[in-house]
């Protein structure tokens, strides 16, 4: 007979120190909304400037993308619940100190704006296209007649979106790596630059894809730059948080979050995004696809990494 003497709660595995309670659905979920949320505001902002013509990948075509981006995002976060079944209670109450109760709000109030958003321009897309019944023809006029109302208000819950779904990770205060205030503008930034990348990559116009080039290196600086400052508030805080810090300082993901993440996410593209900027022949799929990879194990790491701290002092 095998004995087994324990003598500590502590260092059980997969209870302590690492709690791996959120799966590869949770980080797919928050980089698919940052995606519909950078796509959702490039629409909304340049149909405020009145910039549809110009910009017609980012105003319309690349809206299409969004509402499947929110629908999918949502059924990955559907099946990591526990129980599925009562999800609908998050739409009895509204706490406003909860971050989760106002993503559940945010979420149902532009998911189906996105896909209102694209149907408008269906006949554009498909000409002779008919909605049937008629009265969905009025809607339509009614909803176009509109547009620049719901821009607004577009934009607004394209900017909570997406700086919601750091502060979902940011307000566990238990995991030293997500307790900080920069997580929910670096998660905001990271799904614009997402979003900018896909319009850079659908789009077919020379002068739409100059302006998103520009703006995603805008984009993909600041993102260095609070990377940068995270990390130096982390080693001026509490011992935890170093702690935290080291994971990406010589830890198990040093290698994948500088080399994957900051290498050849955002410091290659942004390299290449220049070069081709100074005329040379770079096809665009390239940087706009490391960009969105990038993003996506950006979330990976940071939500798995975010587990793996804790408190025990």
């Amino acid at each position: 007979m095998k004995e087994e003497l324990i003598i500590s709660g502590r260092n059980i595995p997969y209870i302590d120190p690492h709690l791996n309670i959120w799966h590869w659905p949770i980080p797919a979920y928050l980089f698919l909304g940052g995606l519909a949320a950078g796509l959702l505001f490039f629409a909304g902002l340049y149909t405020l400037m009145g910039k549809e013509k110009q910009l017609p990948t980012a105003v319309k075509w690349a809206t299409f993308v969004a509402p499947f981006a929110l629908v999918l995002g949502l059924f990955f976060l559907f099946i990591d619940l526990k129980h599925q079944w009562y999800f609908w209670r998050l739409y009895l109450t509204f706490r406003i100190e909860s971050p989760m109760s106002w993503g559940a709000w945010v979420l149902m109030a532009i998911t189906p704006l996105s896909f209102v958003w694209a149907a408008t321009y269906i006949k554009e897309l498909i000409p002779g296209f008919v909605w049937k019944p008629a009265f969905l023809n009025r809607m339509e006029a009614w909803f176009i007649n509109n547009r620049r109302f719901f821009a607004s208000i577009m934009v607004f819950l394209a900017l909570v979106l997406g700086i919601y779904t750091g502060i979902l990770l940011s307000a566990f205060n238990a995991r030293p790596l997500w307790n900080t205030a920069l997580l929910g503008p670096l998660f905001l930034v990271s799904g614009m630059s997402t979003g900018a990348a896909v319009i850079l990559w659908m789009s077919k116009d020379a002068q739409e894809r100059h302006l998103f080039a520009r703006i995603d290196l805008v984009l993909i600086a600041i993102e260095l730059f609070f990377i940068i400052h995270l990390f130096m508030g982390f080693m001026a805080g509490p011992e935890v948080q170093q702690d935290a810090a080291q994971l990406f300082l010589g830890g198990r993901y040093t290698w994948a979050f500088w080399g994957l993440v900051v290498g050849a996410g955002l410091v290659v593209p942004a390299l290449l995004e220049i070069l081709k900027l100074r005329g040379l022949k770079i096809p665009v799929a390239i940087p706009a696809l490391l960009i969105i990879l990038g993003g996506l194990i950006f979330r990976i790491i940071m939500v798995e990494a975010g587990e793996a701290t804790r408190y025990l002092y």
